[in-house]
């Protein structure tokens, strides 16, 4: 069964222009959808809704930790519209 979570990824400036979020959708069976996003100079974040199963999207989520992007949850109602 496929569950949802949102998650917030904030990118070290190394990591900016790295395609972290594409890679993430094709070695996990985790579908990812951009909620909102700010990409600067110096840093950069996105919101993501993640769906997939509980087991893979920890899987992923423990590659993007381990690529240096910091991984926080985001409450429902901050990203809603």
């Amino acid at each position: 069964m496929a569950n949802k979570k949102r998650i917030r990824f904030t990118f070290p400036q190394q990591l900016i222009t790295e395609p972290v979020i594409y890679d993430l959708g094709h070695k996990f069976k985790v579908v990812t959808n951009i909620r909102r996003a700010e990409v600067r100079e110096d840093m950069g974040w996105v919101v993501l809704e993640l769906e997939g199963t509980e087991e893979e999207i920890e899987r992923g989520l423990k590659w993007v930790t381990s690529m240096g992007v910091r991984v926080d949850p985001v409450s429902a109602d901050v990203i809603e519209g």
